[in-house]
């Protein structure tokens, strides 16, 4: 009986946390974590952002930003103008993820890259 406890225990550990799921279901998206580090220095507005992105559709940035913003890591500004120009920004929560990301930059240097960044 004792062995059989220790071996369910064992597989509950093993396997892969809800929270990572949910992270990687999110983040694991193309473009997704592109956007996040985009808006790292602040508010960008979307043609701006839309500029800084190479390869993305401004439909697939646009689905991307409402996502981020379901999720509670981006907020949506519009300034009213003229023009009309619409920013994004990240919430506290999204810029809490920013030590996540440069972790991760740093690992995709030297690892990915073997130190041939750009920039």
């Amino acid at each position: 009986m004792a062995d059989k406890g220790k071996h369910q225990d064992t597989e509950a550990c093993s396997r892969v946390s809800d929270g990572i799921t949910q992270v990687f279901g999110l983040l694991g998206k193309r473009w997704t974590g592109v956007i996040l580090a985009s808006l790292m220095a602040g508010p960008v507005h979307f043609a701006d952002l839309r500029r800084s992105i190479s390869g993305i559709s401004e439909r697939m940035l646009s689905d991307r930003l409402v996502e981020l913003g379901a999720a509670g890591l981006v907020l949506r500004e519009v300034d009213e103008g003229p023009p009309l120009r619409v920013a994004y920004r990240l919430t506290d929560s999204g810029a809490a993820l920013k030590p996540a990301l440069t972790e991760l930059g740093q690992w995709a240097e030297k690892c990915l890259l073997k130190g041939e960044g750009t920039c």
